[in-house]
């Protein structure tokens, strides 16, 4: 690990000009990608578009930290040297030592995109918190998440603000972890919006392989794990099936932790050969299965914010969705929404949907109304009004 002769040059902060200098943790970009990993590319986006903030990237990983550079967005500078993953966690898990600062130079603004921020000696510190499972639902939760909430209160212990996807999640954050309310600000995410519509997707027919008999079909998009809840969707899809002989259920997504689980509700299912597991898609064919479905089914236990609904009701795809956590801040009026567990309700409402009419055609034009209130600008702006916040406010405890 570099000791402290191996600053990278110094790199005065620019707050004195007018301009924020922020060093943004861009690591989640690095593989194959998840839902905090597009956040950061959309934040990244923004941000590099202000005449307000000079925005720079790190990657917290020895092996990978060289493929950061062709992932960030244009405008984004990547200046750093090595960070090797597990000694620095190892050593930030009990102190505030080393500080970043030591590796990528100094800044305004240290942004830890991913509930975890680096101790630093000089800058204002923000990390995003997108959603408080690990407190409310650990059962739900792979043990390495564990660690964050008491990471969480150090970082705030020490003078960190926090940014959360949602209003509910900010409430949430100040009610479980005892954050001032005054260094806690809820930005919402934009919409990773797919290749669909005027990028030549049509929907003349279905985009993939669908069973026997079967000419439509309910899509459910997100890794399998526990907090999906996608056995309430299979248990759900079993009395949709029997109402709507000719629809499939497509389930998008990688294997995570609650896949056995998942498999083990899909053999049960008297429906089980209507129901199709795609896997991973990349973003092109996944932008036209879901320009194509019937329905958009989101069945969480809990959300701190939910891409897909949004990404659904932008293409015109209607939406049905468990009040859980923040999806009804989310999605507002654009979706119907059920109880969270409740199997009987959720497929009533995917078996309306699939009737249509005009009511379904007003909800659909609800969401796209919706939709169109997230972009990647707006949550730019509000993380540059976070960061000035930030860096001016009086130092919190153990600030600096």
């Amino acid at each position: 690990m570099c000791k402290a002769p191996c600053v990278p040059p110094e790199r005065p902060a620019t707050s004195d000009q007018g301009r924020l200098s922020v060093g943004f943790d861009a690591t989640p970009l690095l593989g194959r990608p998840t839902g905090v990993g597009v956040f950061c590319s959309g934040a990244l986006s923004g941000l590099s578009g202000r005449s307000d903030v000079e925005v720079s990237g790190f990657a917290i990983s020895w092996r990978r930290r060289k493929g950061i550079d062709s992932l960030v967005p244009s405008g984004v500078t990547i200046r750093q040297r090595p960070m090797p993953a597990r000694p620095l966690h190892w050593a930030w898990r009990r102190g505030p030592r080393p500080p970043v600062e030591w590796f990528i130079g100094r800044h305004d603004i240290v942004h830890g995109s991913n509930f975890v921020v680096p101790p630093a000696s000089h800058a204002a510190r923000v990390v995003t918190v997108h959603d408080l499972s690990v407190v409310l639902y650990p059962e739900l939760c792979d043990p390495p998440t564990l660690a964050y909430p008491d990471l969480i209160r150090r970082a705030v212990s020490e003078g960190a603000w926090v940014h959360t996807p949602s209003q509910f999640v900010a409430d949430e954050v100040i009610a479980e972890l005892q954050v001032d309310p005054e260094r806690v600000r809820a930005v919402h995410h934009g919409i990773p919006l797919l290749p669909f519509g005027a990028g030549g997707v049509s929907r003349t027919g279905p985009p993939l392989p669908l069973p026997n008999g079967c000419s439509r079909y309910v899509l459910a998009i997100g890794t399998i794990e526990p907090r999906k809840d996608y056995p309430l969707l299979v248990s759900a899809f079993a009395s949709v099936a029997a109402a709507h002989p000719g629809v499939a259920l497509v389930v998008v997504g990688s294997d995570g932790w609650g896949a056995l689980t998942f498999r083990a509700a899909v053999e049960a299912c008297p429906a089980r050969s209507r129901i199709v597991r795609t896997g991973y898609l990349d973003d092109r064919t996944l932008g036209t299965v879901l320009h194509n479905a019937a329905v958009l089914a989101y069945p969480s236990v809990y959300e701190g914010f939910g891409f897909p609904p949004l990404q659904a009701m932008a293409a015109g795809v209607p939406v049905v969705a468990t009040a859980a956590g923040a999806v009804p801040e989310v999605v507002g009026d654009g979706a119907v929404l059920v109880d969270p567990g409740d199997a009987d309700g959720l497929a009533g409402a995917i078996s309306r949907i699939l009737l249509g009419g005009p009511d379904i055609d007003d909800l659909v034009a609800r969401g796209l109304r919706r939709s169109g209130q997230f972009d990647w600008e707006s949550c730019a702006a509000g993380l540059a009004a976070l960061y000035r916040d930030a860096r001016f406010a009086t130092p919190g405890p153990g600030g600096t």
